[in-house]
């Protein structure tokens, strides 16, 4: 180890013994454990949040099975370092071992760069380990997904991060030398937000940061040390579009407060505030619609204030509608109907307009009959007549049924007096 390196660096664990978490996937009877412990691993994808384990778990698995093992970033390496390390597996021949290669955020490998590994992996040249904080499923390639096991890992819990500060203190040649107190913890695990490595680094920079006497490590020392908390979300990545579905999904479930603390996570992450006045302008219509039609009025203002106010006032006016959206009864009726009627037309094809609703510009559409016995509606009482206006084909058919809501049910209430047994829901 580096004689300098960071605390996390030197903590990293060499052997399962000392790998602390996952035992979902690396305990005894877990379905990783087993394979390690057999002999032979097929080549995988580790998806986690940073600071769980990933490339220290590959770095396990080679010195566990005693295989070659080559580590690339994906960050700084290409399809030319690809192919280096792939030639030198082949060109050692039945020294090669089945090598290893692990591949660090291989998620920003481009398809071409992921490409290159398939030959190798498919015969068997070499072992892949890919780890990638991003769903597999979006970032990596079918051809090379379908040919690698994905293992999911989970955040560390606070007591495995309390865990690693108490072995770090006990076991670590430069933390042991000093008389360090663990008093309280909170402020630590929430600076690590459930990174292992991040919790290492910034106790290491607290404990460096006293230079006398016993170091007693409370919420408020580490306060004073480390002023900032970078906020986790990665606009363009998973987070990005796992916090949007949580924030349209709460305002969608009517909870205002939970509404409103993703649009808090989106804002401090740095979150376009245009993308998410969209979003709420099509939820306007999408989750509330018919049972309160002002929404649609609120959340397309809400868009135009955006683009005129910006930051940081625009949170303001987000957060009036978030709450003015979640506080708003729930219809889904408008995008119900139109997805039904999409079905329709994709089904029934170009059916033909009745005759008696064509428009009838010229003598010969009228000698066609084109709006021949049309029945204008202001003529008749109330304004309505009670005409067929879908084809042929489908006629009577329901695309719309209103929401059960108050607003809805007046509306529910006219179109029965109108239509009777027509509309009677």
């Amino acid at each position: 180890m580096m004689e300098h390196a960071p605390l996390a660096e030197r903590m990293r664990p060499t052997n399962l013994d000392d790998y602390v978490g996952q035992s979902h996937l690396v305990g005894d009877d877990a379905v990783l454990g087993k394979v390690i412990r057999s002999g032979r691993i097929p080549s995988m994808i580790l998806w986690g949040p940073p600071g769980v384990g990933k490339t220290t778990l590959a770095g396990i698995m080679s010195a566990t099975l005693k295989r070659p093992f080559h580590a690339l970033s994906a960050i700084n390496s290409g399809v030319k370092e690809v192919r280096e390390v792939i030639d030198r597996v082949r060109n050692a021949g039945m020294f090669g071992g089945n090598a290893v290669l692990f591949i660090d955020e291989i998620h920003r490998f481009s398809k071409s760069q992921q490409d290159s590994l398939l030959g190798a992996v498919e015969k068997g040249e070499i072992t892949l380990i890919g780890a990638t904080t991003e769903n597999p499923s979006f970032e990596v390639i079918p051809a090379l997904l379908s040919r690698c096991q994905v293992y999911v890992l989970k955040p560390f819990t606070p007591e495995e991060l309390i865990f690693l500060l108490n072995r770090a203190i006990g076991t670590d040649e430069e933390l042991s030398a000093k008389k360090i107190d663990l008093i309280e913890t909170d402020a630590l695990l929430r600076l690590s937000g459930g990174d292992a490595r991040r919790l290492l680094n910034v106790f290491e920079l607290v404990v460096n940061a006293q230079t006398k006497g016993p170091i007693q490590v409370t919420n408020e020392l580490v306060n004073a040390v480390v002023t900032e908390n970078p906020v986790a979300f990665d606009k363009s990545g998973e987070m990005h579009y796992d916090i949007a579905s949580a924030f349209i999904k709460s305002i969608r479930g009517s909870d205002p407060n939970a509404a409103v603390y993703y649009l808090a996570r989106m804002v401090e992450g740095g979150e376009d505030p245009k993308f998410i006045a969209r979003r709420l302008v099509i939820l306007s219509s999408e989750d509330i619609g018919l049972a309160n039609p002002t929404a649609l009025v609120m959340a397309t203002t809400t868009f135009q204030a955006v683009e005129r106010i910006g930051w940081p006032e625009s949170r303001i006016i987000l957060s009036q509608c978030v709450i003015y959206l979640a506080t708003s009864p729930k219809s889904n009726s408008a995008y119900a109907a139109i997805g039904m009627a999409q079905a329709a037309v994709r089904e029934t094809g170009n059916l033909s307009v009745p005759l008696h609703i064509r428009n009838a510009p010229t003598g010969l559409m009228k000698d066609l009959g084109y709006g021949k016995n049309y029945q204008y509606s202001h003529s008749y009482e109330g304004n309505f007549s009670a005409q067929e206006y879908l084809p042929d084909a489908i006629a009577g058919t329901v695309f719309y049924s209103p929401g059960a809501n108050a607003k809805e049910n007046q509306v529910k209430t006219y179109l029965r007096g109108l239509w009777n047994e027509k509309y009677s829901y």
